[in-house]
């Protein structure tokens, strides 16, 4: 059940990840790992704006956005997160972290606690769940700026 830091995939590991997993490696598909690799947490939505704002010469849908951030989750190169007020989010860091989330801002913010990270799997060490196997686990910290953001130039 631990999982330790993993490299993310950068663009060329991702398209041999794809090839090596028998998926054809499409414009659409780079384009939402760079997205994601620019962005880090993000939704359908954030992912779709990102390449219309940044990639414009890759034509995508939302619905396919969402699918292939879906597929990538199914495959373990991203992971879903629900944010406290239920929105879903996809990481690209499916390594061992912990999530910060900014009720305020609507944002995650990854946290390297390996402390509580190893609390938590000490806890769950030996522990039985009537009927089910433990996946994985996720520890998100609700919060919100404790001071005013400087306005960046």
């Amino acid at each position: 059940m631990p999982r330790r830091a993993k490299k993310i995939p950068d663009s060329e590991q991702f398209r041999k990840i794809l090839k090596d997993k028998g998926i054809k490696v499409t414009p659409q598909r780079v384009a939402v790992h760079e997205a994601m690799l620019a962005l880090g947490h993000a939704g359908a939505d954030e992912v779709l704006d990102y390449i219309q704002d940044r990639l414009g010469e890759v034509c995508i849908s939302q619905a396919s956005v969402y699918n292939v951030l879906s597929k990538m989750a199914d495959l373990g190169i991203y992971n879903r997160v629900c944010s406290s007020d239920n929105k879903l989010f996809f990481d690209v860091n499916t390594g061992r972290h912990v999530h910060l989330f900014d009720t305020r801002n609507g944002e995650f913010k990854d946290i390297a606690d390996d402390g509580l990270c190893a609390l938590v799997e000490n806890y769950l060490k030996g522990k039985s769940f009537r009927g089910y196997k433990l996946d994985r686990y996720e520890v998100q910290l609700i919060c919100h700026p404790s001071r005013k953001r400087k306005k960046q130039a």
